[in-house]
């Protein structure tokens, strides 16, 4: 008998309230990476009704006096980054140019700074940069998709870009920016079949009905977005379940930086750590180290060594070495689990000085990630599947 199951994942619009959140978030770092690569970043953002809340530490060396507010302007990005959004229309509560900002921001911790920088310091044991927290980080890859992602967020993910599209292009214009998507996909024997629904959330105009949403984006985003063979007489169309979607973003439901992990990450297929992304800088191990793990479990699958990995990482805050590196393939490896983990431990190297530096993440590329997942993007670097050939011959000589 088949062994048959359904897997949902969601993905949200960029105007969802906890994403509008991540993405200032994300706007602040990259304006501070702009001025100071080595800049120290930990943005946290709320934002409700007409609000925005910016709270964290945040340390930036090369200011040459200036305060942080004026070398960077935080309310012109805040408002920017709301106008990229889609926040500016007439009836919006939360609109660009009308929101209030609060900024308590501070400086980094000099007690956590200590702990990271490459410097010698009292009670530490080293002088190399440290992991920026104590943690666990989850990375995950799959043959399933071409990003090597799983079916279920990759096609959520799809839906909300495609959604997104057609709003900002104008061919709807009662489309508003808080959405929601979520599909269901049936699975035989390991492998996706069938998708056997969909479901659609948008904010809209009041002047459009019910029906007229239904039709558009049934015809329009997902049987555009959805492979053809993946859908069947029988998938379920679940468009604005509850009849309307007038209030939405920030004037319907608060917004916080952080809250969209497994959106972020693998739909709930693979495992997470528990910490955010958006809006911290790389010496967090968090986001770094997420993307390691990433990195890494990509090249395995890539590499032909096993069709499913995962890669587990843990820190200590303030220390230079992970405290464990697990690979895990399901029993699917082509040679053992401990073996792939021995040529991955040669191939890469786990310090979050040298994460930094193999993917060159001192650089302003993270609103790039905020949305549609922070994975299966193939302009990202931790995308890359360029330690292929290393790793196969890592795992040919340990083999022997």
């Amino acid at each position: 008998m088949a062994n048959t199951f359904v897997f949902s994942s969601e993905s949200v619009g960029e105007g969802h309230p906890d994403k509008v959140s991540d993405f200032i978030s994300d706007s602040v770092l990259d304006a501070c990476l702009t001025i100071d690569k080595n800049s120290r970043v930990a943005c946290e953002t709320l934002v409700k009704s007409n609000v925005v809340v910016l709270a964290g530490e945040i340390t930036v060396p090369n200011l040459k006096g200036k305060s942080l507010e004026s070398a960077i302007n935080l309310a012109n990005i805040v408002r920017e980054a709301i106008r990229e959004i889609g926040y500016v229309n007439d009836d919006d509560v939360f609109h660009a140019d009308k929101v209030f900002i609060q900024d308590i921001l501070t400086s980094q911790s000099a007690d956590i700074g200590q702990g990271v920088d490459a410097r010698e310091a009292e009670g530490k044991k080293h002088a190399e940069q440290g992991a920026g927290d104590q943690g666990i980080m989850f990375g995950y890859a799959c043959t399933e998709t071409p990003e090597l992602m799983p079916t279920p967020i990759m096609l959520a993910h799809l839906l909300g870009r495609e959604l997104s599209a057609v709003r900002k292009s104008g061919k709807a214009k009662w489309l508003r920016p808080d959405a929601k998507s979520q599909v269901s996909v049936r699975y035989v024997d390991g492998k996706p079949t069938e998708v056997v629904n969909v479901v659609i959330s948008t904010q809209h105009s009041a002047d459009v009905k019910h029906a007229e949403i239904e039709k558009f984006l049934i015809n329009k985003v997902i049987k555009k977005v959805i492979p053809k063979k993946l859908l069947s007489k029988n998938t379920e169309f679940l468009i604005n379940p509850t009849g309307k979607f007038i209030i939405g973003g920030p004037q319907g439901d608060t917004g916080l930086t952080g809250r969209k992990i497994i959106v972020d990450t693998y739909g709930g297929w693979g495992r997470h750590g528990g910490g955010a992304f958006s809006g911290k800088d790389p010496s967090k191990v968090d986001r770094s180290a997420a993307y390691m793990a990433r990195w890494v479990a990509k090249n395995i699958v890539a590499a032909g060594l096993a069709p499913i990995a995962e890669l587990q990482l843990a820190y200590a805050i303030g220390h230079p070495e992970p405290v464990s590196v697990f690979v895990d393939t399901f029993d699917t490896g082509t040679i053992p689990d401990s073996v792939i983990s021995e040529a991955v431990r040669e191939v890469f190297s786990f310090k979050p000085a040298a994460i930094v530096k193999q993917l060159k993440l001192l650089r302003p590329i993270y609103r790039e990630t905020t949305n549609y997942g922070h994975f299966g993007k193939s302009t990202l670097p931790w995308e890359q599947t360029n330690k292929v050939k290393a790793l196969q011959a890592a795992a040919k000589r340990l083999s022997k």
